[in-house]
């Protein structure tokens, strides 16, 4: 029996015709191929998501506290280039502790819940932010603050002050 051995490389200048033309065996060998080139960059893209978490996750939660935000994006300079920290917010709702909180606006204060409360049962952050302390305080025990996986980017200066236009202000 002979070995198949195409890669992902061979097929790179072939047009679609081209690959289709490839018996089942390449094309095997090819997703065979992709999928390890897949793991692997991802096994290199964990590592290094790890070690800028690592090398910049105390300065940039140092900013933010700077800041008095818990989540977002923060900026800060390291050796003439700009990194750009961002940890997004992940708010969850506790469906039964909002169906609670529906029942005391409906019942307690006459008012309907409709008006605060989405049909899923989730509520609007930006509203949220916005509501009188009463009626955020009804609702804080079903909510729940987590932070996603923290991101980072590394910028030449100009392009952080080109970036900084388009997005927040610029934190040196």
């Amino acid at each position: 029996m002979i070995a198949v051995a195409v890669l992902t490389d061979h097929i790179r200048d072939l047009d679609t015709g081209a690959v289709a033309a490839l018996t089942t065996p390449e094309l095997a060998c090819i997703a065979d191929d992709l999928a390890e080139q897949k793991a692997s960059l991802n096994l290199v893209e964990d590592k290094l998501r790890a070690a800028l978490d690592l090398k910049y996750g105390a300065r940039a939660a140092q900013r933010r506290a700077e800041e008095a935000k818990d989540t977002g994006t923060v900026r800060f300079e390291d050796n003439g280039f700009v990194v750009v920290a961002d940890l997004p917010k992940r708010v969850k709702w506790d469906q039964a502790k909002l169906r609670h909180a529906a029942e005391i606006i409906r019942a307690s204060w006459g008012d309907d819940p409709d008006a605060y409360i989405k049909t899923k049962l989730e509520v609007s952050e930006a509203a949220f932010a916005h509501w009188p302390k009463p009626l955020r305080d009804v609702f804080l025990p079903a909510r729940t603050v987590e932070t996603g996986k923290p991101s980072y980017r590394i910028e030449t200066a100009g392009e952080a002050e080109r970036s900084a236009g388009r997005s927040e202000p610029h934190a040196a």
